[in-house]
């Protein structure tokens, strides 16, 4: 377990510009599971797990679940649960995108999830993802793609043809948007063919592909003090990693998983979402050859989920946006999100077992509620809640420009929260509250 705040700071931010998109982050933590002794396995295979023994298995790529299979009785303790989400708003390249205009070749995206456009603006961008394509022999094969450089841009109108940009300026999300490639005299090769040539050998060809643009500006620590972070896809990979390096830690006495989902931004409705059957599946494999619906039933009353997905921190030029006695701040503790209208699936019961963590591990903890008169964000908790019968709380590291291209984090929190998951994880006391 990373103990120093900056060596745990330098591996997230690795983390980070490492992950581009949910196939390279999921491929970033199977890689760190695999230096710790964690071995994959497939749902197509019997699963014979022995106690002690750490796994990981992934759906498509982009979300995964680890777990580590305790010494103690699923009916006596029940899974402690750790869930978060791969993926993060962006720019999708469309499947026939190519944009021939004023001599520039420019590629069609579509928005995923709900993404602030203006800051895609006038940066350095490149394309990662995955993509599908046939070798020499007909077969179809994958791969992931990273051009690792700076290929596109999004330019900004001048401000002497937009006056109005600064007051009354709203982005297209259809005309707007497209980044410019590259330069193009008459006729130019399509998107697929760049890709071939940029990726594949001579007698391959791209078939269809999963890609996204990114900002290539890298991960750093900021401030005159060092006291935040700034990065793309904080949300959620901060998440991910802070669970990740938790799970690392289980002292093995109980059967504890993370589970990280891809198509959160988007909601979660597919087969490797959290309202998809795939945590719900490895967590019948885990109670072994006993996967009624009563053993199961059984094991999930005694579990407990803690859901994390960073939480909005109070923004210094709008503190108006907040609920005056709830106003999260930057390296302030992790935050217990709370919603009546179950938004967020935290409830008394789970919030005390968490705030009580955090006392055992000396780590101050927030709360955010959202004001009456303003709309509420959701995150895989509730989903999950609803889905398993699983008792569920919803937390997250507070952070600034959440669904912006680059956002901002504090540097005492990730830690922070890695620090009461490891508790959690490592915790013999029970995940339920007892009844008088």
């Amino acid at each position: 377990m990373f103990q120093d705040k900056e060596k745990f700071n330098l591996a997230l931010t690795q983390f980070l510009d490492a992950s581009p998109t949910p196939f390279h982050a999921v491929s970033s933590m199977a890689s760190m599971l695999k230096n710790e002794g964690f071995t994959e396995l497939s749902e197509d295979d019997e699963w014979a797990l022995e106690v002690g023994s750490r796994h990981f298995v992934t759906r498509n790529g982009s979300s995964m679940i680890a777990f580590i299979v305790g010494k103690a009785s699923l009916l006596d303790t029940g899974i402690k649960m750790v869930g978060a989400h791969t993926d993060s708003p962006c720019l999708m390249v469309k499947p026939q995108p190519e944009i021939t205009k004023q001599g520039y070749l420019q590629l069609g995206v579509e928005v995923y999830g709900g993404a602030l456009l203006n800051p895609w603006f006038d940066r350095d961008l490149s394309i990662a993802g995955r993509i599908v394509y046939q070798d020499a022999s007909g077969n179809l094969k994958q791969t992931l793609v990273d051009f690792k450089r700076a290929v596109a841009t999004i330019p900004s109108l001048a401000i002497h043809l937009d006056r109005e940009a600064n007051t009354g300026h709203s982005v297209n999300a259809q005309t707007d948007i497209p980044p410019i490639l590259m330069q193009v005299s008459g006729s130019c090769a399509s998107f697929r063919e760049l890709l071939s040539d940029q990726f594949l050998k001579d007698d391959e060809k791209v078939i269809d592909y999963e890609l996204c643009f990114y900002d290539t500006q890298r991960a750093a620590v900021v401030g005159l003090q060092n006291e935040f972070i700034a990065s793309a896809r904080l949300d959620n990979l901060l998440s991910c990693f802070v669970g990740i390096q938790a799970l690392i830690n289980n002292n093995a006495e109980q059967t504890c998983l993370i589970v990280c989902h891809d198509h959160e931004e988007v909601g979660s409705v597919s087969a490797i979402g959290a309202d998809g059957p795939f945590l719900e599946a490895i967590t019948a494999r885990l109670c072994g050859a006993d996967q009624t619906v009563a053993t199961v039933s059984r094991v999930i009353s005694k579990s407990l989920m803690i859901s994390c997905d960073n939480a909005h921190a109070t923004h210094p030029n709008f503190p108006q946006k907040h609920d005056s006695a709830h106003m999260p701040a930057l390296n302030g503790g992790p935050v217990v999100k709370v919603n009546v209208k179950q938004r967020y699936a935290t409830s008394s019961l789970t919030s005390s077992l968490f705030k009580q963590l955090c006392e055992t591990v000396n780590v101050p903890v927030q709360s955010f509620v959202s004001r009456n008169d303003m709309g509420c964000g959701s995150t895989i908790g509730p989903i999950t809640s609803a889905r398993l019968g699983v008792a569920t709380l919803d937390v997250g590291i507070p952070q600034l420009a959440m669904h912006s291209c680059r956002e901002m984090t504090g540097t005492e929190d990730p830690l922070r929260l890695s620090k009461v998951l490891v508790a959690f994880f490592n915790s013999t006391a029970s995940n339920i509250v007892d009844v008088e």
